[in-house]
């Protein structure tokens, strides 16, 4: 009964918490958006043509380029409108059946749940304060609330133009942020993959709204916020971490979550197998293809950048997903499925702080490495720790980001990023890639056990042992997979 009245305590709060963020919207909106009062009518003039409004970005100096009142790249835009389909496709359904192949029939239906419900939240929250505060300028640890309620947005249909955020100057500063808002979404979606069938529903939304705002938005300003602590993009940065599209800010962040909550957790009281490889085959294959959104469209242009995160991400990818197949089969006499699709995934991963500074050459290296060591790392480290990281959120993500973030700063090579790696004599750039990696673990690793740590003794994180026997599908939701 106590349990009972606590979950619904919880989701009478998480209610209020929504309604009020829509009401202080509508007020922030009528404010906002007030219209002024109407000036004198001035005498008319003799009609002359107007010049047209100028491109968007037209100067390759950053000092210079146009940033106001201008033009996008319609090629850009294309590219990037597509690139937001894609990555959000990799969320629901792609992770939803990805994940929900691996847990046992009873919860499926939970887990699939999980990513279309932390779609939707995340939504709602990067609308209200998460973009504003990841992505745009306020000071080396947090962005400012300009865009609070994505207010202040120029976007005139009238004559064709708008203002760009910074960060991407030749597209719609509306098609910039949902594609940052498709990686808000997925990152924390990641997570549930260390605490499948024995979380709360209620306990998870709790976690992951709260770990969205006071986690992810300060990692996404300090790695890619144009005053970030630690951007490439910063001229002022303590040091710069190389990052083009989410190793340190997506995949080891939401790592070290899954694990911490995996500890918090504690483990499952009985395993089984998982209950169809094929739904973790289609999610794995809709990851693959979503994933050339996630990195070419971090270059946020249609250009020649693009082009190459698109051919290393396929091609570390496959040597990732070989690798492991092999290694898998000299392990344990025989190649699986689930195996062969974890190994894509963990080439995904590793490549993509990479993506955009290395070349052909060294994405196989880091191929290669992902299927050697996030298949350790799911097998060798998982029994050295003892923890029930139930999808191996830790073992692929965490360890693949780890990996790739390092060989970044290894293998990248200035013809194609801009930046040069320790293999052209930059030994900075792996000293500043292992300065970022330990940072975010740390970052990561206290707050979230202190949210955990709070949510458990107001509401409670786990399941009961019966609800957990009975299957999280039937008693958290009344449905159930036939």
């Amino acid at each position: 009964m106590t349990s009972k009245k606590s979950s619904r305590a919880g989701l009478m709060a998480l209610a209020f918490g929504i309604l009020l963020g829509i009401i202080l919207s509508v007020g922030v909106y009528g404010t906002a958006y007030a219209q002024a009062p109407a000036a004198p009518a001035a005498a008319a003039a003799p009609a002359t043509p107007s010049a047209p409004p100028p491109a968007c970005a037209n100067d390759p100096d950053p000092k210079k380029a146009v940033l106001e009142k201008c033009t996008p790249n319609s090629g850009d835009t294309a590219w990037m409108l597509t690139s937001v389909a894609l990555v959000l496709m990799m969320t629901v359904p792609g992770l939803g059946l990805f994940y929900g192949g691996m847990v046992r029939k009873k919860n499926v239906g939970d887990t699939v749940m999980t990513s279309f419900a932390v779609t939707c939240l995340i939504t709602i929250l990067y609308s209200v304060v998460t973009y504003s505060l990841a992505f745009t300028s306020g000071g080396p640890f947090i962005g400012g609330l300009s865009r609070a309620f994505l207010q202040g947005i120029l976007s005139d249909i009238s004559n064709g133009t708008g203002t760009p955020n910074a960060l991407a100057p030749t597209i719609p500063e509306t098609v910039y942020l949902c594609f940052q808002m498709t990686f808000a979404i997925i990152t924390p979606a990641l997570i549930a993959g260390a605490f499948a069938e024995r979380m709360k529903f209620s306990a998870m939304l709790w976690f992951i709204g709260l770990w969205a705002i006071v986690v992810y938005a300060p990692v996404a300003h300090w790695v890619w916020g144009a005053d970030g602590f630690m951007s490439n993009g910063n001229s002022d940065a303590m040091f710069k971490v190389l990052d083009f599209a989410g190793g340190t800010v997506v995949h080891i962040n939401a790592g070290v979550a899954g694990l911490v909550c995996a500890i918090c957790l504690g483990k499952r009281k009985d395993i089984g197998p998982p209950h169809n490889m094929v739904l973790t085959f289609i999610g794995a294959a809709l990851l693959w293809v979503g994933w050339f959104g996630f990195n070419a469209g971090s270059a946020v242009t249609a250009g020649m950048q693009a082009g190459m995160a698109m051919t290393v991400t396929q091609i570390a990818t496959a040597v990732a997903g070989f690798v492991w197949m092999l290694v898998e089969w000299a392990h344990r006499g025989k190649p699986t499925v689930i195996g062969l699709a974890s190994g894509a995934v963990a080439g995904l991963v590793a490549i993509t702080p990479a993506s955009g500074y290395v070349g052909p050459v060294g994405s196989m290296v880091i191929g290669t490495a992902a299927g050697i060591v996030c298949y350790w790392g799911v097998t060798g480290l998982k029994k050295l720790h003892g923890i029930d990281d139930a999808l191996d959120c830790f073992g692929v993500h965490a360890v693949g980001g780890i990996v790739g973030a390092l060989l970044t700063g290894v293998f990248a090579i200035s013809e194609y990023g801009g930046t040069s790696g320790l293999i052209e004599g930059n030994v900075a750039a792996l000293i500043n890639q292992f300065k970022g990696v330990a940072v975010v673990i740390v970052y990561d690793a206290v707050v979230s056990l202190i949210l955990l740590k709070i949510i458990d003794a107001v509401i409670g994180l786990r399941v009961s042992e019966e609800t957990e026997r009975e299957g999280l599908d039937l008693a958290l939701h009344g449905e159930v997979v036939q």
